[in-house]
């Protein structure tokens, strides 16, 4: 059966899947190190998702006032609910100076000052002082289309470094040799329905997040977590994926995101009394404290009626005092999404907005230098040889159970460069790749061929939808033990039900049925692996809410969760300590407090 399909083979020093930012910062980073790479993509790299992130790209750089790397280190400690490995958070926060003033160098047209250095704009969580000081201007933005010029320069450049491109190729299987390393990945190419095998050293995983497991999401279509899924099938576990951030700020209906650079230039929340009712949460930073505060607190005023419109299901973002000079100079791209989505002219109607599932903390577990990491023979630190993972697929835990606003940029651009920096060091150009196995792909055909040949009762679009609303409904922001209960239970039954599902297109050359099946197959086994991880966590933190367990437990729960998803929705939990020591003794180990602001 499987001998049917001819595959094509190309061998690669390194193969990057996912042409997003941290895909391209990788591919871009590796190609200028003199190995030769590939980077496969199912949509063309100047459309992947990172093209939406709007506010910026935090850094210290102190362009606009007092600043240091030590106060990010510490935000993003504090932010991350103690959950986040310190080691890796120095990591990012001092790279994060170098990387930046790299993507400056390499062509991103950031805002300026008056005097010609990189604008950055207050986010929330982003303070001085280690907490103590006011808030830090530290996000680099250019105007409020920060993703969008990372995007484009990060692409040129890997032009012209010669990377490969191949362009509409869907990733469908990790090629694991006997001893459990990762030799390539078997691909699609969409336009010809021919099959490649992408043979490499290394295999980076940059395929972004999952957030379309959910019926509402700032998420791209696109956003179905196929490095995820490929993981799990590989019989690897995910991490931390009970913890997923609601950006307070989708457009309400239409899901699309208002960054929180809008707070960060003045924007308020107010509800249905016209009241900024943000100063009852929070009340030293308002408007820009951490995300999973603000969402639960518009989800508070929502439930105790304050909320607006004829459901009283909303909430309003009053951009109107702001003036018509800061919006077109800062904001132009806001004000054009309001209009378009919500038909809000934001100079005199404020936005109605509703929080909105927008970042995965949760992922393929890695190190600091982006290498994937697994429990093994007790080392919960053994490395994966030749997987890698950076961007959204990953958990470096960098973020913890919350990340922060502008860090997610940040993270892209400094673990795709350690990733270039790694394999530089460990990667000979040119050098020779074991024999595979003539039976290595037979599983990945396998699968392939039941799967395009699925005849059962149930279309994908119909599966699909199932999950979306019981996600959105059963793992939302405020979680109790019954209602994760109920999901958990919900999801298996539709997890079992793929088994049935209805591919109605046999052919192989475009057949976005077939494609749309995969990605369902790779959300169903995250969306489990959430569910499941958030009703084993008997605590809140960050932005795992539990209502039955209000108070974060750092004595049963300062761990990292692990879980493994079988084909048959089989699940198995297990633990990482969190790593609470630094790299350097440039800064100390914040120990856990409680998190307020």
């Amino acid at each position: 059966m499987p001998a049917a399909y001819k595959i094509q083979e190309h061998k690669f020093d390194m193969i990057v899947v996912g042409a997003g930012g941290a895909g391209l910062r990788a591919t871009f980073g590796l190609a200028q190190k003199g190995l030769k790479t590939a980077c496969i993509t199912k949509v063309f790299p100047t459309r992947s998702h990172t093209v939406a992130a709007q506010g910026g790209v935090a850094a210290a750089l102190g362009n606009m006032g007092e600043d240091d790397w030590r106060y990010h280190f510490f935000d993003t400690v504090k932010g991350s609910d103690w959950l986040g490995d310190q080691d890796a958070i120095e990591y990012m926060c001092r790279e994060a100076i170098p990387a930046i003033i790299e993507l400056e160098h390499q062509g991103v047209p950031f805002s300026r000052t008056e005097d010609g250095r990189i604008y950055q704009r207050p986010f929330g969580g982003m303070t001085t002082k280690f907490g103590e000081g006011p808030p830090a201007q530290r996000t680099c933005a250019a105007a409020d289309r920060t993703g969008h010029a990372i995007l484009h320069t990060l692409y040129q450049q890997s032009l012209a470094h010669d990377a490969q491109f191949f362009v509409e190729y869907f990733a469908l299987d990790l090629i694991m040799d006997a001893d459990g390393a990762c030799r390539g990945v078997l691909a699609l190419e969409l336009e010809t329905g021919t099959l490649h095998l992408f043979r490499a050293q290394g295999t980076v995983l940059a395929t972004g997040g999952y957030g379309r497991a959910y019926f509402s999401a700032t998420s791209a279509h696109t956003c179905t977590g196929d490095g995820g899924g490929m993981v799990l099938r590989a019989g690897l576990a995910l991490q931390d994926m009970e913890f997923v951030q609601f950006h307070p700020t989708g457009i309400y209906g239409a899901g699309c995101l208002i960054t929180e650079g809008v707070r960060g230039e003045g924007g308020i929340l107010r509800n249905a009394n016209g009241e900024r009712f943000m100063e009852r949460y929070a009340p030293s930073v308002k408007d820009l404290a951490p995300r999973d505060m603000v969402s639960r607190s518009m989800t508070m005023e929502i439930r105790e009626g304050r909320g607006v419109g004829e459901h009283k299901d909303h909430i309003l973002l009053d951009l109107t005092h702001l003036g018509p000079e800061v919006i077109h100079e800062k904001l132009p791209g806001i004000a054009e999404s309001a209009r378009i989505f919500a038909n809000v002219d934001v100079e005199k109607q404020p936005i109605p907005v509703i929080p909105t599932v927008h970042y995965n903390m949760g992922g393929i577990p890695t190190n600091y230098h982006g290498e994937v990491v697994q429990l093994r023979d007790g080392n919960p630190d053994a490395v994966v040889p030749g997987l890698y993972a950076i961007g959204e697929a990953a958990c470096v835990s960098v973020h913890g159970a919350n990340r922060l606003g502008s860090n997610s940029l940040l993270d892209l651009v400094v673990f795709g460069r350690a990733v270039a920096n790694r394999c530089a060091e460990t990667i000979t150009p040119d050098g020779a790749h074991p024999t595979l196995a003539g039976d290595a792909c037979d599983e990945a055909l396998s699968r392939l061929d039941r799967l395009r040949n699925a005849n059962g009762g149930t279309p994908t679009a119909v599966i699909r939808d199932k999950m979306q609303r019981t996600m959105q409904a059963d793992a939302a922001v405020f979680r109790t033990g019954e209602t994760l209960g109920e999901g958990v239970a919900k999801i298996r039954e539709i997890h079992a039900s793929f088994a049935d599902v209805k591919v109605s297109d046999r052919s192989l050359i475009w057949n976005s049925d077939l494609v749309e099946t995969y990605e369902l197959s790779n959300l169903l086994g995250q969306a489990l692996g959430t569910i499941v991880s958030a009703a084993n966590r008997t605590e809140s933190r960050g932005a795992h809410a539990r209502e039955d367990y209000p108070e974060r437990d750092d004595v049963n729960w300062l761990k990292h969760t692990l879980c493994w998803v079988g084909e048959d929705g089989g699940t198995k939990i297990d633990y990482r300590p969190v790593h609470m020591h630094t790299l350097s003794g440039d800064v100390d180990v914040i120990p856990p407090k409680k998190r307020v602001y």
